[in-house]
């Protein structure tokens, strides 16, 4: 099932695990979350928070603008940077059951309901 503006309410309050980024496992999938709020989403991916307003518009999360703590973390960058250009991309997001899909032109992200 394709996001649509209805949806929104459905994002709200929940909190998602980070199965896939960019096709990879996340490097510390015990930290690596995004949850919403009725207005805001944040993630990790396992070092430095992101986080800022969300709306869908459609099937696209559309957010910004993001703020990010800048801690240097080995083996956990190329993962960060990954999520955040994902997420400035305004993501079509699909949610099919327990799974959410995020794609934007060659950035990916697959997470489950917690």
């Amino acid at each position: 099932m394709t996001m649509t503006d209805d949806a929104a309410p459905q994002l709200s309050g929940t909190e998602w695990r980070f199965s896939a980024i960019d096709g990879a496992p996340p490097v510390r999938p015990d930290r690596a979350v995004m949850s919403f709020t009725q207005d805001r989403l944040s993630a990790n991916v396992g070092c430095n928070g992101l986080g800022g307003h969300w709306r869908l518009d459609g099937d696209r999360l559309v957010g910004g603008p993001y703020m990010s703590t800048k801690m240097f973390c080995e083996g956990v960058m190329e993962q960060e940077n990954a999520v955040s250009a994902l997420l400035a991309a305004n993501p079509t997001v699909i949610v099919a059951g327990d799974r959410m899909t995020l794609t934007a032109p060659g950035r990916s992200a697959e997470l489950r309901r917690d």
